[in-house]
Protein backbone atom coordinates (compact mmCIF):
# COMPACT_ATOMS: atom_id res chain seq x y z
CA UNK A 1 0.00 0.00 0.00
CA UNK A 2 2.86 2.21 0.35
CA UNK A 3 4.32 1.51 -2.60
CA UNK A 4 1.58 2.48 -4.31
CA UNK A 5 0.80 5.67 -2.42
CA UNK A 6 4.05 6.39 -2.95
CA UNK A 7 3.20 6.30 -6.86
CA UNK A 8 0.06 8.26 -6.34
CA UNK A 9 1.78 11.06 -5.14
CA UNK A 10 4.53 11.12 -7.97
CA UNK A 11 1.51 10.57 -10.36
CA UNK A 12 -0.41 13.95 -8.56
CA UNK A 13 2.51 16.09 -8.08
CA UNK A 14 2.83 15.39 -12.43
CA UNK A 15 -0.44 15.63 -13.51
CA UNK A 16 -1.49 18.73 -11.39
CA UNK A 17 1.78 20.39 -11.85
CA UNK A 18 2.45 23.94 -13.96
CA UNK A 19 1.64 23.08 -16.97
CA UNK A 20 -2.10 21.11 -16.45
CA UNK A 21 -2.37 24.30 -14.05
CA UNK A 22 -2.06 26.80 -16.67
CA UNK A 23 -4.11 24.56 -18.93
CA UNK A 24 -6.91 24.95 -16.71
CA UNK A 25 -6.88 28.12 -15.89
CA UNK A 26 -5.25 29.89 -18.67
CA UNK A 27 -7.79 28.19 -20.92
CA UNK A 28 -10.95 29.77 -18.50
CA UNK A 29 -9.17 33.47 -18.66
CA UNK A 30 -8.95 32.90 -22.58
CA UNK A 31 -12.57 32.13 -22.91
CA UNK A 32 -13.68 34.70 -20.18
CA UNK A 33 -12.07 37.77 -21.96
CA UNK A 34 -12.94 35.95 -25.51
CA UNK A 35 -16.60 35.88 -24.68
CA UNK A 36 -16.70 39.23 -22.68
CA UNK A 37 -16.43 38.36 -18.96
CA UNK A 38 -19.52 36.35 -19.72
CA UNK A 39 -19.86 35.32 -16.10
CA UNK A 40 -20.15 38.43 -14.98
CA UNK A 41 -22.74 40.30 -17.74
CA UNK A 42 -24.91 37.37 -18.50
CA UNK A 43 -25.67 35.89 -15.34
CA UNK A 44 -29.19 37.68 -15.03
CA UNK A 45 -29.60 36.09 -18.03
CA UNK A 46 -28.24 32.73 -17.23
CA UNK A 47 -30.66 32.37 -14.29
CA UNK A 48 -33.47 33.47 -16.00
CA UNK A 49 -32.83 31.02 -18.79
CA UNK A 50 -32.13 28.55 -16.21
CA UNK A 51 -36.47 28.39 -15.31
CA UNK A 52 -37.56 28.97 -19.23
CA UNK A 53 -39.61 25.97 -20.31
CA UNK A 54 -38.82 25.03 -23.99
CA UNK A 55 -40.73 22.45 -26.15
CA UNK A 56 -37.72 21.23 -28.40
CA UNK A 57 -36.52 17.61 -28.62
CA UNK A 58 -34.61 16.45 -25.31
CA UNK A 59 -34.85 14.05 -22.36
CA UNK A 60 -34.92 16.43 -19.63
CA UNK A 61 -35.66 20.11 -18.54
CA UNK A 62 -32.66 23.00 -18.09
CA UNK A 63 -33.50 22.84 -15.07
CA UNK A 64 -33.42 19.54 -14.63
CA UNK A 65 -30.02 18.83 -16.25
CA UNK A 66 -28.36 21.75 -14.30
CA UNK A 67 -29.43 19.64 -11.41
CA UNK A 68 -27.96 16.54 -12.98
CA UNK A 69 -24.91 18.26 -13.39
CA UNK A 70 -24.58 19.66 -9.88
CA UNK A 71 -25.58 16.57 -8.51
CA UNK A 72 -22.48 15.05 -9.63
CA UNK A 73 -20.78 18.17 -8.73
CA UNK A 74 -22.07 19.15 -5.51
CA UNK A 75 -20.24 16.49 -3.20
CA UNK A 76 -17.53 15.27 -0.72
CA UNK A 77 -15.66 18.56 -2.57
CA UNK A 78 -17.41 20.69 -1.02
CA UNK A 79 -17.27 19.27 2.46
CA UNK A 80 -14.13 16.91 2.42
CA UNK A 81 -12.39 18.59 -0.46
CA UNK A 82 -12.21 22.00 1.26
CA UNK A 83 -11.00 21.09 4.18
CA UNK A 84 -8.20 18.30 2.65
CA UNK A 85 -6.96 21.94 0.66
CA UNK A 86 -6.73 24.18 3.50
CA UNK A 87 -5.41 21.22 5.77
CA UNK A 88 -2.63 20.72 3.27
CA UNK A 89 -2.27 24.66 1.12
CA UNK A 90 -3.73 26.74 4.33
CA UNK A 91 -6.55 29.38 3.87
CA UNK A 92 -4.98 30.42 0.61
CA UNK A 93 -6.20 27.51 -1.23
CA UNK A 94 -9.50 29.03 -0.82
CA UNK A 95 -8.82 31.95 -2.22
CA UNK A 96 -7.18 29.61 -5.02
CA UNK A 97 -10.57 27.62 -5.41
CA UNK A 98 -12.62 31.03 -6.23
CA UNK A 99 -10.60 31.32 -9.04
CA UNK A 100 -10.94 28.24 -10.77
CA UNK A 101 -14.43 28.49 -10.11
CA UNK A 102 -14.70 32.17 -11.68
CA UNK A 103 -12.90 31.47 -14.58
CA UNK A 104 -14.27 27.68 -14.71
CA UNK A 105 -17.59 29.35 -15.62
CA UNK A 106 -16.72 30.26 -18.75
CA UNK A 107 -14.84 27.24 -19.45
CA UNK A 108 -18.22 25.46 -18.00
CA UNK A 109 -20.26 27.65 -20.48
CA UNK A 110 -17.85 26.51 -23.60
CA UNK A 111 -17.78 22.83 -23.28
CA UNK A 112 -21.55 22.62 -22.32
CA UNK A 113 -22.37 24.75 -25.23
CA UNK A 114 -20.65 22.25 -27.69
CA UNK A 115 -22.51 19.69 -26.12
CA UNK A 116 -25.61 20.94 -27.34
CA UNK A 117 -24.47 21.85 -31.00
CA UNK A 118 -22.76 18.48 -31.52
CA UNK A 119 -25.19 15.67 -29.35
CA UNK A 120 -27.07 12.90 -31.47
CA UNK A 121 -30.01 11.02 -30.94
CA UNK A 122 -29.10 7.10 -29.86
CA UNK A 123 -31.00 4.40 -30.56
CA UNK A 124 -33.26 4.42 -27.47
CA UNK A 125 -34.24 7.77 -29.07
CA UNK A 126 -32.21 9.56 -26.02
CA UNK A 127 -29.74 12.92 -26.44
CA UNK A 128 -26.62 12.22 -26.12
CA UNK A 129 -23.21 14.43 -26.03
CA UNK A 130 -20.53 15.96 -24.33
CA UNK A 131 -16.42 16.04 -25.30
CA UNK A 132 -16.64 12.45 -26.87
CA UNK A 133 -18.62 13.85 -29.50
CA UNK A 134 -17.87 17.28 -30.00
CA UNK A 135 -14.03 15.92 -30.22
CA UNK A 136 -15.17 13.62 -32.34
CA UNK A 137 -17.73 16.27 -35.13
CA UNK A 138 -16.04 19.17 -34.19
CA UNK A 139 -11.94 18.13 -34.62
CA UNK A 140 -11.99 15.11 -36.19
CA UNK A 141 -9.79 13.57 -34.04
CA UNK A 142 -11.67 10.33 -32.76
CA UNK A 143 -8.30 9.24 -31.09
CA UNK A 144 -8.35 11.81 -28.69
CA UNK A 145 -12.12 11.21 -27.84
CA UNK A 146 -11.55 7.83 -27.43
CA UNK A 147 -9.02 8.75 -24.94
CA UNK A 148 -11.18 11.36 -23.29
CA UNK A 149 -13.92 8.74 -22.84
CA UNK A 150 -11.22 6.26 -21.39
CA UNK A 151 -10.28 8.69 -18.65
CA UNK A 152 -14.25 9.42 -17.80
CA UNK A 153 -14.43 5.83 -17.71
CA UNK A 154 -11.63 5.40 -14.75
CA UNK A 155 -13.24 8.54 -13.07
CA UNK A 156 -16.30 7.09 -12.98
CA UNK A 157 -15.03 4.13 -11.50
CA UNK A 158 -11.95 4.75 -9.45
CA UNK A 159 -12.19 9.24 -9.14
CA UNK A 160 -14.75 11.38 -8.40
CA UNK A 161 -17.84 8.56 -9.14
CA UNK A 162 -17.56 5.82 -6.62
CA UNK A 163 -14.75 5.59 -3.50
CA UNK A 164 -14.51 9.09 -2.49
CA UNK A 165 -18.01 9.48 -2.34
CA UNK A 166 -18.70 6.09 -0.78
CA UNK A 167 -16.12 6.41 1.85
CA UNK A 168 -17.44 9.69 3.02
CA UNK A 169 -20.87 8.56 3.20
CA UNK A 170 -19.71 4.76 5.38
CA UNK A 171 -17.47 6.87 7.34
CA UNK A 172 -19.73 9.84 8.56
CA UNK A 173 -23.11 7.52 9.05
CA UNK A 174 -20.77 5.41 11.21
CA UNK A 175 -19.40 8.56 13.35
CA UNK A 176 -22.46 10.39 13.94
CA UNK A 177 -25.37 7.61 13.58
CA UNK A 178 -23.04 4.43 14.94
CA UNK A 179 -24.27 2.66 11.99
CA UNK A 180 -22.16 -0.39 11.30
CA UNK A 181 -19.99 0.32 8.26
CA UNK A 182 -21.15 -2.90 6.13
CA UNK A 183 -24.64 -2.03 6.70
CA UNK A 184 -24.13 1.40 5.37
CA UNK A 185 -22.11 -0.30 1.99
CA UNK A 186 -25.20 -2.35 1.86
CA UNK A 187 -27.81 0.30 1.51
CA UNK A 188 -26.55 2.51 -0.52
CA UNK A 189 -25.70 -0.18 -2.94
CA UNK A 190 -29.34 -1.58 -3.18
CA UNK A 191 -30.03 2.11 -3.41
CA UNK A 192 -27.44 3.31 -6.24
CA UNK A 193 -28.61 0.00 -7.87
CA UNK A 194 -32.32 1.01 -7.78
CA UNK A 195 -31.77 4.73 -9.05
CA UNK A 196 -29.52 3.81 -12.25
CA UNK A 197 -31.70 1.15 -13.16
CA UNK A 198 -34.26 4.07 -14.66
CA UNK A 199 -31.43 5.85 -16.76
CA UNK A 200 -30.83 9.36 -17.09
CA UNK A 201 -34.81 10.31 -16.46
CA UNK A 202 -34.65 8.79 -12.87
CA UNK A 203 -31.43 10.10 -12.46
CA UNK A 204 -32.32 13.76 -13.07
CA UNK A 205 -35.52 13.75 -11.47
CA UNK A 206 -34.11 12.32 -8.36
CA UNK A 207 -31.43 15.05 -8.63
CA UNK A 208 -34.00 17.58 -9.08
CA UNK A 209 -35.92 16.79 -6.04
CA UNK A 210 -32.41 16.41 -3.92
CA UNK A 211 -30.09 19.33 -5.25
CA UNK A 212 -32.31 22.12 -4.40
CA UNK A 213 -33.00 20.71 -0.93
CA UNK A 214 -29.43 19.71 0.09
CA UNK A 215 -27.95 22.72 -1.66
CA UNK A 216 -30.23 24.99 0.65
CA UNK A 217 -30.25 22.88 3.76
CA UNK A 218 -26.42 22.93 4.01
CA UNK A 219 -26.25 26.74 2.89
CA UNK A 220 -28.84 27.60 5.56
CA UNK A 221 -26.38 25.66 8.28
CA UNK A 222 -23.30 27.33 7.42
CA UNK A 223 -24.70 30.81 7.20
CA UNK A 224 -26.13 30.22 10.76
CA UNK A 225 -22.60 29.47 11.82
CA UNK A 226 -21.16 32.25 10.01
CA UNK A 227 -24.19 34.42 11.65
CA UNK A 228 -23.19 33.94 15.19
CA UNK A 229 -19.43 34.15 15.01
CA UNK A 230 -19.96 36.89 12.81
CA UNK A 231 -16.70 39.22 14.61
CA UNK A 232 -14.62 36.68 12.92
CA UNK A 233 -15.55 37.12 9.25
CA UNK A 234 -12.93 39.79 9.01
CA UNK A 235 -10.40 38.16 10.24
CA UNK A 236 -10.83 35.45 8.25
CA UNK A 237 -11.07 36.71 4.91
CA UNK A 238 -7.92 38.83 5.44
CA UNK A 239 -6.11 35.24 6.49
CA UNK A 240 -7.63 33.72 3.57
CA UNK A 241 -5.80 36.93 0.76
CA UNK A 242 -2.83 37.45 2.97
CA UNK A 243 -2.14 33.07 3.04
CA UNK A 244 -2.86 32.94 -1.23
CA UNK A 245 0.21 35.08 -1.67
CA UNK A 246 2.29 34.44 1.81
CA UNK A 247 1.34 30.94 3.44
CA UNK A 248 4.09 31.42 5.87
CA UNK A 249 1.79 34.65 7.52
CA UNK A 250 -0.59 32.38 8.31
CA UNK A 251 2.01 30.83 11.33
CA UNK A 252 3.06 27.82 9.84
CA UNK A 253 0.23 25.51 10.94
CA UNK A 254 -0.54 23.42 7.58
CA UNK A 255 1.35 21.54 5.38
CA UNK A 256 2.29 23.85 2.79
CA UNK A 257 4.86 26.04 2.94
CA UNK A 258 5.07 27.14 -0.50
CA UNK A 259 2.61 29.80 -2.74
CA UNK A 260 2.39 26.85 -5.22
CA UNK A 261 1.42 24.01 -2.93
CA UNK A 262 -1.56 26.33 -1.92
CA UNK A 263 -2.34 27.18 -5.48
CA UNK A 264 -1.86 23.83 -6.47
CA UNK A 265 -4.58 22.25 -3.94
CA UNK A 266 -6.85 25.12 -4.11
CA UNK A 267 -6.74 24.36 -7.97
CA UNK A 268 -7.19 20.51 -7.66
CA UNK A 269 -10.02 20.47 -5.13
CA UNK A 270 -11.98 23.26 -7.19
CA UNK A 271 -11.28 21.37 -10.30
CA UNK A 272 -13.08 18.23 -8.27
CA UNK A 273 -15.45 19.88 -6.65
CA UNK A 274 -17.09 21.96 -9.65
CA UNK A 275 -15.25 19.88 -12.57
CA UNK A 276 -15.07 22.44 -14.85
CA UNK A 277 -13.21 21.91 -17.65
CA UNK A 278 -13.42 18.45 -17.27
CA UNK A 279 -15.82 17.48 -19.16
CA UNK A 280 -18.29 15.77 -17.38
CA UNK A 281 -20.82 18.45 -17.06
CA UNK A 282 -21.47 18.42 -20.77
CA UNK A 283 -22.68 15.33 -21.17
CA UNK A 284 -25.87 16.07 -18.56
CA UNK A 285 -26.50 19.45 -20.71
CA UNK A 286 -26.55 17.19 -23.87
CA UNK A 287 -29.87 15.84 -22.35
CA UNK A 288 -31.45 19.40 -21.71
CA UNK A 289 -34.34 20.34 -23.98
CA UNK A 290 -33.27 23.41 -25.49
CA UNK A 291 -33.19 24.47 -29.11
CA UNK A 292 -29.74 26.97 -28.64
CA UNK A 293 -26.69 25.65 -27.36
CA UNK A 294 -25.93 28.77 -26.15
CA UNK A 295 -28.71 29.49 -23.96
CA UNK A 296 -27.77 25.74 -22.65
CA UNK A 297 -24.16 27.00 -22.07
CA UNK A 298 -25.07 29.90 -20.08
CA UNK A 299 -27.91 28.08 -18.18
CA UNK A 300 -24.60 25.20 -16.87
CA UNK A 301 -22.30 28.06 -16.32
CA UNK A 302 -24.09 28.80 -12.74
CA UNK A 303 -22.51 25.41 -11.82
CA UNK A 304 -19.24 26.67 -10.38
CA UNK A 305 -21.30 29.89 -8.76
CA UNK A 306 -23.62 27.25 -6.95
CA UNK A 307 -20.82 24.73 -5.83
CA UNK A 308 -17.60 26.73 -5.50
CA UNK A 309 -17.97 30.36 -5.30
CA UNK A 310 -21.03 29.81 -3.00
CA UNK A 311 -21.11 26.04 -0.93
CA UNK A 312 -16.93 25.69 -0.92
CA UNK A 313 -16.82 29.40 0.31
CA UNK A 314 -19.23 28.94 3.19
CA UNK A 315 -17.41 25.58 4.31
CA UNK A 316 -13.80 27.48 3.71
CA UNK A 317 -14.94 30.12 6.39
CA UNK A 318 -16.17 27.40 9.10
CA UNK A 319 -12.99 26.23 8.82
CA UNK A 320 -10.63 29.47 9.20
CA UNK A 321 -13.48 31.34 11.50
CA UNK A 322 -13.41 28.70 14.39
CA UNK A 323 -9.53 27.77 13.53
CA UNK A 324 -10.56 23.97 12.62
CA UNK A 325 -8.00 24.23 10.19
CA UNK A 326 -5.19 23.72 12.67
CA UNK A 327 -6.41 21.12 14.78
CA UNK A 328 -5.14 17.31 14.30
CA UNK A 329 -8.42 16.44 12.20
CA UNK A 330 -8.92 16.13 8.29
CA UNK A 331 -11.64 15.75 6.20
CA UNK A 332 -15.18 15.38 7.06
CA UNK A 333 -14.02 15.18 10.65
CA UNK A 334 -11.77 18.91 10.42
CA UNK A 335 -15.37 20.38 8.76
CA UNK A 336 -17.54 18.41 11.87
CA UNK A 337 -15.20 19.82 14.12
CA UNK A 338 -15.53 23.13 12.60
CA UNK A 339 -19.56 23.32 13.25
CA UNK A 340 -19.17 21.64 16.63
CA UNK A 341 -17.24 24.78 17.45
CA UNK A 342 -19.51 27.11 15.66
CA UNK A 343 -22.35 25.72 16.53
CA UNK A 344 -22.62 23.03 19.04
CA UNK A 345 -21.10 19.82 19.38
CA UNK A 346 -24.14 17.52 18.49
CA UNK A 347 -25.86 19.99 15.82
CA UNK A 348 -22.67 20.19 13.95
CA UNK A 349 -22.04 16.85 14.02
CA UNK A 350 -25.17 16.04 12.45
CA UNK A 351 -25.43 18.57 9.99
CA UNK A 352 -22.32 17.65 8.25
CA UNK A 353 -22.82 14.10 8.40
CA UNK A 354 -26.13 14.43 7.19
CA UNK A 355 -25.10 17.06 4.28
CA UNK A 356 -22.13 14.23 3.21
CA UNK A 357 -25.20 11.65 3.10
CA UNK A 358 -27.07 13.88 0.43
CA UNK A 359 -24.28 15.30 -1.44
CA UNK A 360 -22.11 12.26 -2.28
CA UNK A 361 -25.34 10.01 -2.73
CA UNK A 362 -26.25 12.28 -5.89
CA UNK A 363 -22.93 12.65 -6.78
CA UNK A 364 -22.76 9.08 -7.07
CA UNK A 365 -25.79 8.71 -9.52
CA UNK A 366 -24.51 11.60 -11.80
CA UNK A 367 -21.72 10.03 -12.22
CA UNK A 368 -22.70 6.72 -12.48
CA UNK A 369 -24.28 8.26 -15.50
CA UNK A 370 -21.25 10.28 -16.86
CA UNK A 371 -19.46 6.35 -16.93
CA UNK A 372 -22.22 5.21 -18.74
CA UNK A 373 -22.33 7.85 -21.35
CA UNK A 374 -18.71 7.02 -21.89
CA UNK A 375 -19.47 3.05 -21.91
CA UNK A 376 -21.93 3.57 -25.35
CA UNK A 377 -19.40 5.64 -27.15
CA UNK A 378 -16.69 3.32 -26.88
CA UNK A 379 -18.83 -0.30 -26.99
CA UNK A 380 -22.18 0.74 -27.66
CA UNK A 381 -25.31 -0.61 -25.99
CA UNK A 382 -23.89 -3.90 -25.03
CA UNK A 383 -21.47 -2.41 -22.67
CA UNK A 384 -24.23 -0.35 -20.54
CA UNK A 385 -25.72 -3.66 -18.57
CA UNK A 386 -22.29 -4.82 -17.79
CA UNK A 387 -20.82 -1.43 -17.28
CA UNK A 388 -23.89 -1.04 -14.42
CA UNK A 389 -22.96 -3.64 -12.53
CA UNK A 390 -19.19 -3.30 -12.48
CA UNK A 391 -19.88 0.32 -11.12
CA UNK A 392 -22.87 -1.01 -8.19
CA UNK A 393 -19.86 -3.55 -7.24
CA UNK A 394 -17.31 -0.56 -7.21
CA UNK A 395 -20.00 0.90 -4.92
CA UNK A 396 -20.17 -2.02 -2.79
CA UNK A 397 -16.53 -2.38 -1.98
CA UNK A 398 -16.06 1.51 -1.90
CA UNK A 399 -15.89 2.04 1.59
CA UNK A 400 -12.77 -0.17 2.52
CA UNK A 401 -10.18 1.80 1.09
CA UNK A 402 -8.03 4.45 3.10
CA UNK A 403 -8.75 8.27 2.84
CA UNK A 404 -5.49 9.15 1.80
CA UNK A 405 -5.27 7.23 -1.43
CA UNK A 406 -8.79 7.61 -2.87
CA UNK A 407 -7.98 11.41 -2.72
CA UNK A 408 -4.34 10.36 -4.65
CA UNK A 409 -5.98 8.35 -7.25
CA UNK A 410 -9.35 11.06 -7.44
CA UNK A 411 -7.06 13.44 -8.26
CA UNK A 412 -4.89 11.79 -11.08
CA UNK A 413 -7.72 10.59 -13.08
CA UNK A 414 -9.37 14.05 -13.07
CA UNK A 415 -6.49 15.61 -13.81
CA UNK A 416 -5.97 12.83 -17.02
CA UNK A 417 -9.38 13.64 -17.73
CA UNK A 418 -9.31 16.97 -17.94
CA UNK A 419 -6.28 17.61 -20.79
CA UNK A 420 -8.47 16.08 -24.13
CA UNK A 421 -11.29 18.04 -23.38
CA UNK A 422 -9.56 21.25 -22.86
CA UNK A 423 -7.57 20.69 -25.91
CA UNK A 424 -10.41 20.37 -27.84
CA UNK A 425 -12.32 23.34 -26.33
CA UNK A 426 -9.16 25.21 -27.49
CA UNK A 427 -8.85 23.86 -30.90
CA UNK A 428 -12.80 25.14 -31.64
CA UNK A 429 -12.27 27.76 -30.10
CA UNK A 430 -13.48 29.90 -33.07
CA UNK A 431 -16.47 28.04 -33.33
CA UNK A 432 -17.31 28.88 -29.60
CA UNK A 433 -16.63 32.62 -29.97
CA UNK A 434 -18.34 32.90 -33.08
CA UNK A 435 -21.59 31.20 -32.01
CA UNK A 436 -21.74 32.94 -28.82
CA UNK A 437 -21.88 36.20 -30.57
CA UNK A 438 -24.05 35.44 -33.66
CA UNK A 439 -26.75 34.77 -30.31
CA UNK A 440 -25.77 37.76 -28.40
CA UNK A 441 -26.85 40.12 -31.47
CA UNK A 442 -29.91 38.29 -31.29
CA UNK A 443 -31.03 39.58 -28.03
CA UNK A 444 -33.15 43.15 -27.45
CA UNK A 445 -32.81 44.96 -23.92
CA UNK A 446 -34.64 42.56 -22.00
CA UNK A 447 -32.27 39.81 -22.87
CA UNK A 448 -34.83 37.39 -25.08
CA UNK A 449 -34.29 36.55 -28.83
CA UNK A 450 -37.18 37.93 -31.30
CA UNK A 451 -38.73 34.36 -30.34
CA UNK A 452 -38.27 34.02 -27.32
CA UNK A 453 -41.96 35.86 -26.84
Amino acid sequence: MQAIESILHTLSSWVWGPPVLILLVGTGIYFTVQLGFMQFMKLPLALKLMFRKDDEQGDVSRFAALCTALAATIGTGNIVGVATAVKLGGPGALFWMWMAGLFGMATKYAECMLAVKYRETDDRGEKVGGPMYYIAKGTGHMWLAKIFAVFALMVAFFGIGTFPQVNAIVDGANIAFSVPREATMVILTLLVGAVIIGGVKRIAKVASALVPTMAIGYVLACLTLVGLNASAVPAAFALIFESAFNPVAAGGGFAGATVMYAIQMGIARGVFSNEAGLGSAPMAAAAAKTKSPVEQGLVSMTGPLFDTLIICTLTGLALVMTGAWQSEFAGAAMTSSAFATGLSAFIGEKVVTVALLFFAFTTILGWCYYGERAVLFLAGERGRTPYRWVFVSLVAVGGLLQLDMIWLLADVVNGLMAVPNLIALLLLRKEIIGDTKAYLATLNWKGETATAG
